[in-house]
């Protein structure tokens, strides 16, 4: 070897070994079952080298695919996180307006009688002590309201407007203890006045007689008496009777139907026309 590939041998005659044994090699590689074998014998012990050599490369490649990965799920996180709490207004809004809807279809569908015109209103603002019970509603001149109009809930007569201005009234509710309302017992038709006495979950009969026929229990409508409501809206429910005979009258009381403490929808009635039913 050293003579052949020494400083004595010439560059012409090493290159024509090398072409010489180059095409042994292949010859013998493609045409005899041993080069097959040494190739073969070859490779696997190159493999650890090339696995080896390709370690860096691989390590760097998932690096980089776990970078990708994290950033991907952090952004697919956000994104779901957003799209949630989006939805979650949205079923906030939805609850909300099925809600209002129902509350909606419940006023429109609260009348005892077809009106002739209904107009739904809104409470802007709660004027409530123990000597006067008001509300403040979003509805004026501008939209026809006018002082004494009644005014009900999805549940029944809730009071009248007191004072109206261009796009705001005050009403006065029928639990004032300035405020009447002539009714009559559901029962029997028997006719009464309850009356406001600064309670919101407590009402009066005024001046009933022992002898009247009322039980607890009774249904209190409008009786139409004195044209300010109209006839058969439900008012109150009867829940105390006490016939001391020591005193002229019964002491009778009762509970509104319409939920004062939480009204926020209103309806304004006006009269029907003459002639409809």
């Amino acid at each position: 070897m050293n003579l052949l590939f020494g400083r004595t041998i010439s560059l012409q005659l090493r290159l024509s070994v090398a072409v010489v044994l180059s095409i042994a090699l292949i010859v013998g590689d493609r045409y005899t079952v041993g080069g097959s074998m040494v190739r073969t014998g070859l490779n696997t012990l190159v493999s650890p080298l090339l696995y080896l050599a390709n370690v860096p490369y691989e390590l760097l490649n998932l690096s980089v695919q776990n970078l990708q990965t994290k950033e991907q799920l952090r952004l697919e996180n956000e994104q779901l996180k957003e799209k949630q709490l989006m939805q979650g207004e949205q079923l906030q809004q939805l609850a909300f307006l099925l809600k209002e809807n129902k509350e909606l279809r419940a006023l429109l569908g609260s009348s005892a009688r077809e009106a002739n015109r209904r107009l739904i209103a809104q409470v802007l603002s709660v004027h409530s002590n123990p000597y006067s019970h008001q509300v403040v509603i979003n509805r004026g001149t501008v939209d026809g309201a006018f002082e004494g109009q009644p005014v009900i809930d999805e549940m029944g007569i809730v009071g009248q407007l007191l004072k109206v201005g261009t796009t705001t009234s005050r009403v006065i509710l029928m639990t004032d203890t300035t405020h009447a309302t002539p009714v009559r017992i559901l029962r029997n038709d028997v006719r009464t006045v309850v009356e406001g006495i600064g309670k919101l979950d407590k009402m009066r009969l005024s001046h009933v007689p022992h002898s009247l026929d009322i039980r607890i229990g009774d249904v209190l409508v409008t009786s139409g008496l004195g044209g300010t409501f109209p006839e058969g809206y439900p008012v109150a429910v009867v829940t105390e009777i006490n016939r001391d005979e020591g005193r002229p009258f019964a002491q009778v009381y009762a509970e509104p139907v319409a939920q004062l403490d939480r009204i926020r929808l209103l309806v304004l009635l006006w009269k029907q026309r003459e002639g409809q039913s």
